[in-house]
């Protein structure tokens, strides 16, 4: 199978093992038991943070070691976070329901043909203090969403986002400043 040739054997254990993380941090109905269980995995999540069912996909990459979720921190229902690179949410970030925060891109095996085009590639994103996104929004590799922002619900965030705005649309834009 052209997975195995690819991937070899010690990424396809890693993958099964964290599968079965992933099945059982989902039977964790308690926030707290959670962020234990995560932090144990070597995730850094500050116990005053609450991630309600929140899925995680790549944790085969690196791990939860490129999880770091400060104090006072919310993420909603339904939110999906990709660990192939760093997701870093700095004190007091909120994340609402449904939000996807992707921090790769790729268009499939080595041989596909958009693989020249659109070469894999992948970028941490940061979540300064005091932002707060909407829910239903996407927020794409290599953001940095700057501190006391605010992410309109169901948006697009493309690029960074500067301190003190609130962005909205698809794309992401400015709409007005807030502090």
């Amino acid at each position: 199978m052209k997975i195995f040739e690819e991937a070899g054997m010690k990424k396809i254990f890693k993958f099964v093992f964290y599968s079965f993380a992933q099945m059982f941090y989902g039977i964790l109905l308690l926030p707290p038991l959670r962020t234990i269980f995560l932090n144990i995995l070597g995730a850094n999540i500050n116990t005053k943070a609450i991630l309600m069912s929140v899925k995680f996909f790549n944790w085969h990459i690196n791990g939860p070691q490129g999880l770091k979720i400060g104090k006072d921190c919310f993420i909603g229902d339904e939110t999906l976070i990709d660990l192939y690179d760093e997701v870093i949410l700095e004190d007091q970030v909120t994340l609402a329901q449904r939000v996807l925060v992707l921090t790769h891109i790729n268009v499939g095996f080595k041989n596909h043909p958009l693989q020249k085009y659109f070469p894999k590639t992948s970028s941490n994103v940061i979540f300064k203090k005091g932002v707060v996104v909407g829910a239903g929004s996407t927020i794409l590799p290599g953001v940095t969403v700057g501190e006391k922002s605010f992410v309109a619900a169901g948006s697009v965030v493309t690029r960074n986002v500067l301190p003190g705005v609130l962005v909205a649309g698809v794309p992401a834009k400015i709409i007005r400043k807030i502090k």
